[in-house]
């Protein structure tokens, strides 16, 4: 069974036996940077060559009761910024949101910039579980030797980053896995989720699972029937997946996403059946084990 609709998730989820879904990879931001990202979007046909109609283009308190209807129980608010300043800021505020928001998990963030160690330990002092990083976004070379000692102080600590450091979906001066693996060579106990699974460098990503045991892969937006993300995905991605399959979680992107959520679910499923090595034992692995363990719940 694979969900058609976001209605029919919850049925998806209770077939496997599971309880609700755990979601890496959710943004929520303060109101005013929401808005501009949404404007960003809205210019995606210039900025990135197609349209990009936001699906879920609503207040905050409708987007949460929209997640609790899927069945998502837990969810990592992912909040990053684009310029000095900004880090500490976005850190209070999730901090706030994740307080006040029983399904949300507290989450941190931070910019090259003096003091980003310090600020950052603060956080995981008060709860951070999990920290984005934004490589395009922030236009920073992840191995700026001002994020030496944030490297340092989450491989000591732990604590999961996501980040986004691919080409997808337009390259930016230092995205590329390559750049990223230099950081992972000085730092390889690192827990590291490639968000949308290093795209488009997808055989890379898994290469670095390889290599580095921290390395995870979240499947935000991955081979979704858009922006040509199916057609990209290597062929024998399953059979690759089933040497994984304890470091592939659940990431969508919700709510900046232009088709349902359950087209991602959808996408899952289709990997699970295609691999015997797969199945449902991957599905609750990919959408409750592995973003679980990784969020210590």
């Amino acid at each position: 069974m694979t969900p058609g609709s976001d209605s029919e998730v919850p049925a998806f989820t209770r077939a496997l036996g599971l309880p609700g879904l755990t979601d890496l990879h959710v943004h929520f931001l303060p109101d005013p940077v929401q808005k501009k990202v949404w404007e960003f979007f809205d210019r995606a046909g210039a900025e990135y060559g197609t349209e990009w109609p936001i699906h879920y283009r609503l207040p905050a308190e409708e987007r949460l009761e929209i997640l609790r209807d899927l069945g998502v129980v837990r969810f990592a608010p992912l909040v990053y910024p684009h310029k000095p300043g900004m880090a500490a800021w976005l850190n209070e505020w999730v901090r706030d949101f994740a307080a006040n928001t029983p399904e949300a998990v507290p989450t941190a963030t931070f910019f090259p910039e003096p003091g980003v160690a310090r600020y950052l330990a603060d956080a995981i002092d008060q709860g951070a579980r999990c920290v984005k990083s934004h490589v395009q976004v922030g236009a920073y070379d992840p191995r700026d030797e001002l994020l030496e000692s944030v490297w340092g102080l989450l491989a000591e600590a732990g604590v999961p980053v996501v980040i986004h450091c691919g080409h997808g979906p337009v390259a930016g001066k230092y995205t590329g896995l390559d750049v990223f693996a230099d950081v992972l060579r000085r730092h390889p106990r690192l827990v590291a989720v490639l968000a949308h699974a290093g795209a488009p460098e997808y055989a890379l990503a898994l290469d670095l699972a390889d290599r580095y045991p921290g390395v995870h892969l979240d499947t935000t937006m991955v081979g979704v029937p858009f922006n040509r993300s199916d057609e990209l995905l290597p062929r024998d991605w399953a059979a690759r997946l089933a040497g994984h399959a304890d470091r592939i979680a659940l990431g969508t992107d919700f709510p900046s996403i232009p088709y349902e959520y359950a087209t991602q679910l959808r996408v899952i499923a289709g990997w699970a059946a295609e691999d015997d090595r797969l199945g449902e034992s991957f599905l609750r692995a990919v959408l409750w084990e592995t973003p679980r363990r990784l969020l210590s719940l």
